[in-house]
């Protein structure tokens, strides 16, 4: 969101960023020409009457929404503020498999009211085909409501973050190979059947692994790290500034995931030419790599078959040059098409 928010204003648009809650390490990067509008709630269901009175007294041309609770609040905030807005809602992750691991109430408000309100939006934004099939069969939306645009990834800023300097000293000149997962420590990312690979790769490969992230989760995976006795070859830093430096300097990057919509860390990886190694989740890693086109895919949970990838991967590299297809997911690609449909006609 903010690379398209970016876009936009670069574009001569007048773009007002709104946040249930404007705080986290992005804030910075917003440009100076962007207002951040700060509805000041914990929650996003709670920023429903201030979102209702920013619409009603802002009349903004078009509102683009992300992720299920925010897409539900933005279309109730439009529908009772009775302004002539476009609103254009995103979708990022494939409901049906998402919900599979949601709370008991969660799993079966969102399908319901995704339901009853998606069609009042103007379009409904899939960030790729798999993403659009589950839409077109959870909500029985007409096929030209629902428009697949994948998300803006590859940008001349985050090329030139990959060239700098890295501080860790297993990614130094000369060090061992680096196996590389980024992404939030939870149970969607699977980091667990990842490090389970990974020690059986340290059978065949002399090979360190680095996980980025932060998570609820990193208490299981720490003890896991112990269990197995991979404390020296494992390392969790946490949330890094500058992630595509890392992925510049690994020797494959791996992203081990039970269910995306378009995971971005893997397009970002190829972007830094870095070989890739996914499994076949459910949904977008087919989709980027074009089948195995462009790097490994391997079943969801296998960790046998994500060690085998891993390690062929670490003797032969990528088939192919990854930022060709990298380059598909461009910035520049995803902008003009969200135009289309915010301010086109």
């Amino acid at each position: 969101m903010l690379h398209l928010v970016r876009g936009f204003a670069a574009r001569g648009f007048a773009v007002d960023m709104v946040l249930a809650r404007a705080e986290g390490p992005y804030l910075k990067h917003v440009p100076p020409q962007v207002r951040v509008v700060d509805l000041g709630v914990q929650r996003a269901l709670f920023s429903l009457p201030r979102l209702i009175r920013y619409v009603r007294h802002t009349q903004p041309c078009a509102l683009l929404s992300a992720k299920d609770y925010v897409n539900l609040v933005a279309i109730w905030a439009c529908r009772w503020a009775r302004v002539p807005t476009r609103l254009v809602v995103s979708v990022h992750i494939p409901l049906s498999v998402d919900m599979q691991y949601a709370s008991q109430l969660k799993a079966r408000l969102i399908p319901v009211l995704a339901r009853q309100l998606y069609p009042d939006a103007y379009r409904v934004v899939a960030v790729s085909q798999g993403v659009a099939a589950d839409i077109l069969s959870l909500y029985q939306l007409m096929p030209d409501k629902v428009e697949v645009i994948y998300n803006p990834v590859v940008t001349p800023e985050l090329i030139t973050q990959s060239w700098e300097p890295v501080e860790h000293p297993w990614l130094a000149a000369g060090e061992l190979p680096v196996i590389l997962g980024a992404g939030r420590l939870t149970v969607q990312k699977d980091f667990v059947t990842l490090i389970r690979a990974f020690a059986r790769v340290r059978q065949h490969h002399e090979a360190r692994l680095i996980i980025l992230g932060e998570g609820e989760d990193r208490p299981i995976l720490e003890r896991l790290v112990r269990e197995l006795g991979l404390q020296e070859w494992v390392a969790l830093p946490g949330f890094v500034e500058n992630p595509y430096a890392w992925m510049r300097r690994a020797a494959v990057f791996v992203l081990s995931s039970r269910w995306e919509g378009l995971p971005t860390v893997l397009v970002e990886a190829m972007a830094c030419g870095t070989p890739v190694v996914s499994t076949d989740c459910p949904s977008g890693p087919r989709e980027i790599l074009e089948g195995s086109k462009w790097g490994k895919l391997v079943p969801v949970g296998d960790e046998a078959a994500l060690a085998e990838a891993i390690c062929e991967t670490l003797r032969n590299g990528s088939p192919h040059d990854p930022t060709i297809r990298a380059n598909h997911f461009s910035l520049d690609r995803a902008v003009e098409s969200y135009l289309k449909i915010l301010v086109g006609s």
